[in-house]
């Protein structure tokens, strides 16, 4: 099997499960008892706290476990949007190619009165800060702009845009779950007051995951019921997957450069390989994009048979997120950036770790083209474009 679906989610590293293990077994209670046996687990709770602000910048006490990316945006933009309501500001900026986790908080509260503005993006996928700039008023109370996007891999210009929020005094989100731990980050360098991750995309533990929340900012709790994690979010420490995500984290970063320079030369092979492909196009920057992203649309297929047909081939891959994999629509992040719908059906995302090899790429490179051919050989759209009954999108 060749596992091509890295920004769904990765294999735990033997580091992160060796980091699990004692606090199942040995080292088991509750974090919030006095006892030695709480205090003990209350010691490796803090410890993993240190760990992962260490690696984004920032200081302990601005780091809230959560159960991963999607609660850590969901309070993170409910926050800023209460504490501007408080102040007399509804208005919220974001951009059209957010995670629906971004999304659908933002429809949430569009219906509680907000003001939302969605921001075009190029056909490369990236915001211009200058238009993040135009779009600030005085009754803005938060921008949120992913930093690297789940499907078509680019990166934003995270720094300037968190300098333009800072100028004028507005909070700046950024949803990092694509990037942590694949991008080095530095959250007071790079003007960020709220940040989203999650372990489970740099080899840690499903349902784990942290929201920094820079030192001043009043977090509006999602869930009651207990004072656990400085009173933000009730309910008893998942300890275990703390502590893998905590050695996930570190042990990424501490390979960044290194997985990036493989991971990039084996993308780029990737993309060249299937740019050959006749009447296909790369979705996102050529440059600019995650180190281990690819991705393709293929006009006159669709997506899920090349899914299926791939799999058959022992190919693991998806047409976008795992979120909506469900949905018979096409992506919101392709249509954004400009792909009709009949080209956004056709689309295939290839995710890259760093166990992959050349020879998998090459093989997939194989695979992916024999499969494109097959489905078009038996599609009446396709044979209605090479007799030119309709024109190609996709030149």
């Amino acid at each position: 099997m060749i596992y091509l679906d890295n920004a769904a989610t990765t294999k735990m590293s033997k580091t992160a499960i060796d980091a699990m293990l004692p606090f199942m077994d040995k080292i088991y209670g509750n974090p919030s008892s006095l006892h030695s046996a709480g205090q003990e687990a209350n010691e490796a709770l803090y410890n993993a706290r240190e760990r992962i602000a260490r690696v984004l910048g920032c200081e302990a006490r601005e780091i809230t476990f959560t159960s991963g990316g999607s609660e850590a945006d969901n309070q993170a933009i409910i926050s800023a949007a209460r504490i501007g309501e408080r102040q007399g500001k509804k208005h919220i900026i974001s951009t059209a190619i957010e995670h629906h986790a971004v999304l659908h908080t933002l429809d949430r509260l569009k219906k509680e009165g907000f003001e939302i503005t969605l921001l075009n993006v190029g056909e490369n996928g990236i915001i211009e800060p200058n238009k993040v700039k135009e779009a600030i008023r005085e009754d803005t109370c938060l921008v949120t702009v992913m930093y690297a996007n789940n499907e078509i891999g680019t990166i934003q210009p995270i720094k300037q845009i968190g300098e333009i929020c800072r100028q004028k005094g507005v909070l700046f989100h950024t949803d990092a779950v694509q990037a942590v731990g694949h991008i080095k980050i530095d959250v007071k360098e790079q003007n960020i007051d709220m940040l989203s991750l999650s372990a489970h995309k740099f080899h840690g533990p499903k349902g784990v995951g942290a929201l920094y929340a820079k030192k001043g900012i009043r977090l509006t709790n999602l869930i009651d019921g207990g004072a656990q994690e400085r009173g933000k979010r009730a309910g008893t420490e998942n300890i275990p997957a703390i502590m893998g995500m905590a050695a996930a984290l570190e042990e990424a970063v501490g390979n960044i450069d290194c997985n990036a320079k493989k991971l990039t030369v084996l993308r780029d092979k990737l993309i060249n390989g299937l740019s050959t492909i006749p009447h296909s196009v790369l979705n996102g920057d050529t440059t600019k994009r995650l180190p281990g992203n690819v991705n393709f649309c293929f006009e006159g297929i669709e997506g899920e048979s090349l899914l299926l047909l791939l799999d058959d081939r022992g190919v693991c891959a998806s047409s976008g997120s795992a979120c909506t994999s469900g949905s018979l629509d096409p992506s919101h992040v392709l249509l954004a950036i400009g792909r009709v719908h009949d080209i956004a059906h056709g689309s295939l995302r290839l995710s890259l770790s760093e166990e992959n090899t050349e020879q998998e790429i090459d093989y997939t490179i194989k695979a992916v083209t024999e499969v494109v051919a097959y489905l078009r050989s038996i599609s009446p759209v396709w044979r209605d474009l090479e007799n030119g009954k309709q024109e190609f999108i996709i030149k």
